[in-house]
């Protein structure tokens, strides 16, 4: 079991669909969750194309204007879907686990910012999670905090904490420990931090799936970090081939890919040939890049560690100006990369 959340605060921005597919390219995940799209109408032709292909079912809910909008999507080869319910602040879908007879209940959650909508939405999930026996997966942005801890340089209001906290007592769900960040948005200025975004679980979903955890990945095109439900750590290896994107629009980059590809190979069978080709190409890119680049793995991952460290001393505690400047300098260089 493996799931991505992430509210990506509109797709139609540039880069932000490759960035999104180049995570379900890496992670695999069986189930995709998007909040706050800001898209219209989806096509299958794109939905297909973000899960990388067509074995995959979804519903959405189109924005209103250019906000909201949420999507889900999940691999069919793993579920099929047996119902949908689509609401303002939610997607539920009801589903069978392909190879038993278990049922399960899994939400996609965009809490809204209004107060009083805020109820609706808790009484609405109150009201499809009573009486249904089976396990349930809730997550997504609730635009909502537990305690006051979950908040810094922002505004904390204990009576919806309370209602919060409320809600996932009365309906026996389970906070899921996220690592790997703090906090799971963060002001483009780097002056506030929130945890908004979360997974709860029912007791029978823990029994189905032991040890869930829920890893925050880097915030790059989104000011939230995407998050990974699994049950377990899957090494799939090292990847055979790696672009980075600044090789693209550089002059000769064409020239090296057409003639190491053109190069004789000897193997006979055709995927044996395809293969060589391939490692050919690499090895030429790689090359190619050294000499052109420097070493820019090595330079990315000092920027990436750079930004990062600078990250964990803004969760810890306000930077100053200066601080906060150099932070932020250190994120655009690494994303420019």
């Amino acid at each position: 079991m493996k799931v991505l959340s992430l509210n990506e605060r509109g797709m139609g921005v540039n880069g932000k669909f490759g960035w999104v597919k180049n995570i379900c390219s890496c992670e695999r995940p069986d189930v995709v969750a998007l909040q706050e799209t800001r898209c219209s109408h989806l096509e299958d032709s794109w939905v297909f194309s973000l899960w990388g292909n067509c074995d995959c079912g979804f519903v959405q809910k189109e924005a209103v204007g250019k906000s909201s909008g949420m999507l889900l999507i999940w691999d069919t080869k793993s579920f099929s879907a047996t119902s949908a319910l689509s609401s303002n602040f939610f997607l539920a879908v009801r589903r069978n686990w392909i190879g038993s007879s278990q049922e399960l209940i899994i939400v996609n959650v965009y809490g809204p910012h209004e107060d009083a909508n805020k109820k609706l939405m808790w009484d609405a999930l109150d009201n499809i999670m009573k009486g249904v026996d089976i396990p349930w997966l809730l997550w997504g942005d609730f635009n909502e905090v537990r305690e006051h801890s979950d908040r810094m340089n922002c505004v904390f209001h204990q009576r919806w904490a309370t209602r919060f906290n409320d809600f996932i007592i009365q309906n026996n769900l389970i906070k899921i420990p996220i690592i790997g960040q703090k906090f799971t948005r963060s002001t483009d200025d780097g002056t506030k931090f929130s945890k908004i975004d979360r997974f709860l679980v029912s007791d029978k979903f823990i029994n189905l799936w032991k040890g869930l955890s829920v890893i925050a990945l880097d915030r790059r095109e989104s000011d939230h970090c995407p998050l990974i439900l699994r049950d377990k750590l899957i090494d799939y290896g090292p990847k055979p081939f790696k672009v980075f994107n600044e090789w693209l629009d550089t002059e000769g980059v064409e020239s090296i890919i057409q003639t190491s590809w053109d190069k004789v190979v000897t193997s006979t069978r055709r995927d044996c040939k395809f293969r060589d080709h391939l490692k050919n190409v690499k090895f030429a890119l790689k090359d190619w890049s050294n000499q052109t680049f420097g070493k820019l793995d090595s330079d990315i991952w000092e920027l990436k560690m750079k930004a990062t460290e600078w990250g964990q001393k803004a969760e810890a505690g306000p930077l100053n100006d200066t601080e906060r400047v150099t932070w932020l300098d250190a994120r655009r260089c690494w994303l420019e990369k």
